[in-house]
């Protein structure tokens, strides 16, 4: 008689079975424990009162990156022919296992890297079952080495040895390394002439790169999932050459410091996003920027931004590069703007010969393209904006009554994509892949989702994709779905539904109030939404509230000429020859009058590529763009509403706020904003500073959004209210509409596993199309 318990959850290649085996070794038990397609399984012999205390022990002491998801214990009378207890060959069959995020370097790994003592020391890909590559070196399941990268390089015997220790924190830790048999990095110039690290008189050529960059050079990095571009973030000159090499003018770049101590020279990070910082997951953190007190960094690293997004080394390359580097570094993705990262040497040479002019490189493939993690913390809650390296793509579990559900494949959406994977009652989210428009995104979105379709054998029996008919990954969707079933989901549903997803709301719950505002969706009516009050539960919809639409004048143009949107909200609320007689001496309306009146009117009356819109976030750009930000072209999706953001002291507690109306129509409440862009254009020619005019704006939408759900709790009944879209990032309106809104006793639920922007909306898509399907 023995007992057979399965394991799920992330438990392989996390020094789970080694675990598995000293815990049995120490309560006497017999038996054996392997890795399959769907996790762990362990085979094992003993007293009961041994065996529960066994189960007990390995939940309380499951190694750093495990996770246990579910634990099955069998009785059984089958053939078990042990004496002691032994860890066996993994097993190749139907894969329902998950893989490892790629996670940061380990303090005991940081410890062997500078000790001199240590046959590792100095080896910039030192790691352990605790730390290291994962997700970017995969090809297969099970992640055993011959499935990864690192299946190239042969195992030398003294790693072997350590590799065979049971009792080593590198026992069975696939990518096992050290000088002699692992990857080595090197040094290049851009322009191809040689270099060596004994030109500078340094340690190695992976020191030389701190001397480099302590020198202003700008040095392409190949790290974990991809090459970063690097230039020291206090010298100007170099920041400013990257910024106009890489043609990335106004976007803030990140940041990496060797430790806390050289980030707190710049900033005063809280407690959680010190937390943060420190973790295994190694995110950037947007930080509030230090004020006058605080040294300055390069003026051109974050622009008209009021945080900065900090990261710590999260390998030992990083760790080695920053050891003698006593203020940050500009750490980068290495690509031309909107191109997908490099990750491999040559593309590298190719794609950033101009932008680099040193290359440091090495001869570990990267399979899987990851970016770094973007988190912020906002009413002491961390909101993850875009998920990625640390994060992705460990599962998300789902609510009750999903397990039943048929495996489903969910697109996502055209900007920030990511695809979404769902069977058995989890959610696995691909990393952040960038923004289809751009032919190179796209191909990696291909690339990407093929890859995870056979790492994880997903044979989907639905498709769901976004309602945009124009959306890249809405006609891939359709493609892929000539042999399966479509299921096609509005945008700011998938949205809301994302939402309850992650907060544990049931697949039969009564319909929650979706807040939804965002740049733009597609909407059942064939106009494009934006600022939406949506009556939802997973299955279904009702718009019960919405932004007064006004025109895209040009379409999506509108998106990078901010200008379009502040004239479209003039000119289709007022006479505009009325408007110029009273307030025609505004540098806004000399401004407006430079541009083409009567053919942009010609458009918005003939409706020709003027689609009508109840986006907020327009609406952010237009009120933006009226006060001086940005106001002729955004170099960035969200600049200007970013921007204005950063002009609002969050400590001063004055209540002054523009005015917005409720009006109703087709049975349907609509915000209306014609009587704020009065008051507006009033406080312009009063001269009132743009930082009042924006914290204005800000409080009245806030209150008019409260008001708009008093107004809606007495005609439906709801108790909850989620709030999403990617209007949501801005911090100022979280932080009070979950305060406010909190008292109508309603429970707020919002994002924190996954992000509010359109990252998240295919775990949304995902959720809605199993919902439909299951019975």
């Amino acid at each position: 008689m023995y007992e057979e318990i399965r394991v799920r959850g992330t438990v392989q290649g996390v020094g789970f079975r080694p675990t598995v085996y000293r815990i049995a070794v120490e309560n006497g038990l017999c038996g054996e424990v392997y890795n399959d397609g769907e996790g762990v399984i362990i085979r094992v012999s003993g007293s009961q009162k041994s065996l529960d205390k066994f189960v007990r022990q390995l939940q309380q002491e499951c190694p750093p990156l495990a996770r246990i998801n579910e634990i099955t214990r069998t009785r059984s009378e089958g053939e078990f022919n042990f004496d002691d207890f032994v860890i066996s060959k993994s097993i190749n069959n139907v894969i329902n296992t998950e893989i490892t995020p790629d996670t940061a370097t380990c303090v005991q790994c940081q410890s062997e890297i500078f000790d001199p003592q240590s046959r590792w020391f100095r080896y910039p890909f030192t790691n352990c079952t605790h730390c290291g590559p994962r997700l970017s070196i995969i090809r297969s399941i099970p992640y055993d080495r011959s499935n990864t990268s690192m299946a190239s390089f042969a195992i030398c015997p003294e790693c072997l040895n350590l590799y065979n220790d049971i009792k080593n924190r590198r026992f069975h830790a696939q990518p096992i390394a050290c000088h002699i048999c692992g990857p080595k990095a090197w040094l290049e110039r851009a322009d191809g002439k040689p270099f060596t690290a004994s030109m500078f008189s340094m340690l190695d050529e992976v020191d030389a790169v701190c001397t480099l960059l302590q020198k202003g050079e700008i040095v392409a990095i190949k790290g974990l999932g991809g090459v970063n571009l690097a230039c020291d973030a206090t010298n100007e000159t170099a920041v400013k050459k990257l910024r106009q090499r890489k043609q990335r003018y106004h976007k803030p770049f990140a940041l990496m410091a060797r430790d806390i101590a050289v980030i707190e020279k710049y900033c005063n990070p809280n407690a959680i996003e010190r937390e943060l910082l420190q973790s295994s997951k190694a995110p950037i953190v947007l930080v509030r920027a230090g004020d006058k007190n605080y040294p300055s960094l390069s003026a051109s690293v974050a622009p008209n931004s009021n945080t900065l997004g900090f990261m710590l080394p999260y390998t030992g390359l990083h760790h080695l590069i920053l050891k003698r580097m006593n203020r940050p570094i500009v750490f980068t993705s290495g690509n031309i703007s909107d191109e997908p990262q490099c990750i491999d040497n040559s593309e590298a040479r190719e794609k950033l010969g101009n932008i680099a002019d040193y290359f440091l490189l090495h001869n570990r493939d990267i399979i899987n393209r990851v970016d770094d993690s973007v988190v912020r913390v906002v009413g002491d809650k961390t909101r993850i904006i875009r998920r990625a390296r640390g994060y992705a793509p460990a599962s998300i579990n789902l609510p009750s009554g999903f397990a039943s559900s048929p495996q489903i494949l969910a697109m996502g959406g055209e900007l920030k994509s990511t695809f979404c994977l769902l069977r058995h009652g989890k959610a696995i989210i691909s990393q952040h892949l960038g923004d289809l428009e751009n032919v190179a995104a796209f191909n990696s979105y291909q690339e990407t989702l093929d890859l995870y379709l056979k790492l994880f054998e997903h044979k989907p029996e639905a498709i769901a994709t976004d309602l945009h008919p124009e959306y890249l990954s809405t006609k891939f969707g359709k493609q892929l779905a000539a042999s399966n079933q479509l299921i096609e989901v509005q945008h700011h549903h998938a949205h809301v539904a994302a939402c309850m997803a992650e907060n544990n709301v049931d697949i039969n719950t009564a319909p929650v109030l979706g807040i939804a505002f965002d740049g733009l969706g597609y909407g059942k009516d064939g106009t494009l939404w934006g600022g939406e009050f949506l009556l939802a539960n997973y299955r279904e919809f009702t718009r019960v509230a919405a932004f007064k639409p006004v025109p895209m004048i040009g379409g999506a143009l509108c998106i990078h000429q901010p200008w379009r949107n502040t004239y479209a909200n003039l000119v289709t609320r007022y006479n505009w020859q009325e408007l110029v007689s009273k307030y025609g001496n505004l540098e806004l309306f000399q401004f407006l009058q430079t541009k083409p009146i009567s053919l942009l009117n010609q458009l918005i009356s003939k409706q020709i590529n003027s689609p009508l819109t109840s986006s907020v976030g327009r609406l952010f750009d237009a009120v933006a763009a009226a006060i001086g930000i940005c106001r002729d072209t955004c170099s960035y999706e969200g600049q200007a509403a970013i921007e204005m953001e950063a002009l609002i002291d969050e400590n001063n507690k004055e209540s002054l706020s523009y005015s917005f109306e409720i009006e109703k129509s087709n049975n349907i409440s609509y915000i209306d904003s014609s009587y704020m862009w009065i008051q507006l254009l009033d406080d312009l020619q009063q001269n009132i500073p743009k930082q009042v005019i924006a914290a204005k704006f800000h409080q009245g939408l806030i209150n008019i959004i409260v008001q708009m759900v008093s107004h809606l709790r007495q005609e439906y009944e709801f108790n909850q209210i989620a709030l999403t879209g990617g209007v949501f990032q801005n911090a100022i309106l979280l932080k009070q509409l979950e305060c406010k809104l909190a008292t109508f006793d309603t429970k707020v639920i919002t994002h924190s596993l996954v992000p509010c922007n359109d990252g998240g909306i295919s775990l949304g898509q995902a959720v809605i199309a199993a919902a439909r399907l299951i019975k």
